[in-house]
């Protein structure tokens, strides 16, 4: 059944009821009714070359025909065998698995599991450069992150000689690698955004089922002998709240949590099953940390975890965002920034409710550092700046900070 279809069953059902949710004033006109797309007539590629205002308001107006009486259920469930998974080692090797079989695979290399292990489930299909572009600039954080020395200088003579860092100085990044440790580990990426090929699948994607295929290969991961302190669950887009569901279905069957999840602007949910609570959120891991940066438009700006994180405030796209897509994907290339050495509080923040409190509040609470080395401590709503382009971390908050004994000092 078309979306159009549905909205029309729920209008005359409403209308029919002596209490309905919703009031007359909350109903799209007939005009907007009748041009809004069915979801057979949306795609990530025509929301990639749509206006970012134009693209969030599309996405919007189907979030709320979908909400009316929850008529539209999630329907798709991938099958394990046809998730891809890429284990990548730290000297750039891949190993490809299916979900259905990567424990087996990554065992069998060496040193699996001795470190961190980060696991990285897609939210979107590789299918347009924007997205696979992100993707990309995590992988290599991730392998500048757990690479040898030598391979860290190779990497800084790539970044001084890349446009794209211009305003970051050599001699400033040449002292930020000479700091940085190199931290051992595994990255594992789940590429569920690959079998979300059309629109449709990813509105009707079942997050539940789908996130209980994922916490069982967790299960098994810890059965094996990787402790569950050390893995990362990170989850881009719809798929924040897959990560989510598997986190609370490992600690259904373990009794313990995972120590962490991210969610990488977790998205706005379509289809929902009626009375039934979906979607991460704080309680998920020991600790869930959120980095929304399209919540007015793919995104949800309704806080999903210990603590949530606002580059420029509630928005439809974060600064340079052209399209929803890319909005989207800020969150992910924010992270990317922050993994990568020396890069590690380039985005700090301070608690907020809105971009203009933060940006006039003299010192407001304990400064924080959004992403790869956020406190595990932290709680609430924060809000920081970002730059329009890479790099992306400001590195200084706005205004002044109070300091722990009271005192104001600049940053």
């Amino acid at each position: 059944m078309s979306l159009r279809l549905c909205l029309l069953a729920c209008l005359v059902a409403a209308a029919c009821a002596s209490k309905s949710e919703l009031k007359p004033t909350n109903w799209l006109s007939a005009n907007e009714l009748e041009t809004t797309p069915s979801l057979n007539d949306v795609s990530f590629q025509r929301l990639e070359s749509m206006p970012l205002q134009k693209g969030a308001q599309l996405v919007e107006k189907m979030y709320h025909i979908a909400q009316i009486n929850n008529e539209l259920t999630p329907s798709f469930v991938p099958s394990a065998s046809n998730i891809p998974v890429r284990i990548i080692k730290s000297n750039g090797d891949r190993v490809d698995a299916k979900l259905s079989n990567y424990v087996e695979k990554a065992f069998a290399q060496s040193g699996f599991g001795q470190d961190e292990v980060t696991i990285v489930l897609t939210g979107l299909p590789q299918t347009t450069p924007t997205i696979k572009k992100a993707m990309q600039k995590l992988e290599q954080a991730y392998l500048q992150r757990y690479n040898l020395q030598e391979q860290q200088k190779h990497a800084l003579r790539q970044q001084q000689k890349s446009t794209e860092y211009e305003s970051t100085s050599s001699e400033e990044t040449a002292d930020e690698w000479k700091n940085a440790q190199t931290i051992s580990g595994d990255l594992i990426i789940i590429d569920l955004g690959n079998t979300l090929t059309t629109f449709q699948r990813y509105a009707l994607l079942d997050v539940p089922a789908t996130g209980a295929m994922v916490g069982h290969t967790l299960i098994e991961l810890t059965n094996k002998g990787v402790p569950q302190e050390i893995i990362h669950l990170i989850g881009q887009g719809i798929s924040a709240h897959v990560a989510g569901a598997a986190g609370q279905e490992y600690t259904g069957h373990t009794g313990h949590k995972l120590r962490r999840i991210t969610g990488l602007d977790p998205s706005k949910m379509l289809a929902k099953r009626r009375d039934y609570l979906v979607g991460l959120s704080r309680g998920d891991a020991d600790f869930v940390d959120v980095i929304h940066t399209s919540s007015l438009g793919m995104g949800t700006s309704v806080r999903c975890g210990d603590v949530d994180f606002y580059p420029n405030g509630p928005s439809q796209g974060t600064p340079g965002s052209e399209n929803v897509i890319e909005a989207v994907v800020r969150a992910t290339r924010y992270f990317a920034e922050s993994v990568r050495p020396g890069c590690e509080r380039n985005f700090p923040a301070v608690a907020a409710k809105s971009l203009k409190q933060y940006k006039q509040n003299d010192g407001f609470g304990k400064r924080a550092y959004m992403g790869i080395d956020v406190d595990y401590d932290l709680q609430g709503d924060y809000m920081l700046e970002v730059n329009a382009k890479s790099p992306f971390g400001k590195r200084a908050p706005a205004q002044k900070q109070i300091s722990y004994h009271g005192q104001r000092h600049e940053i």
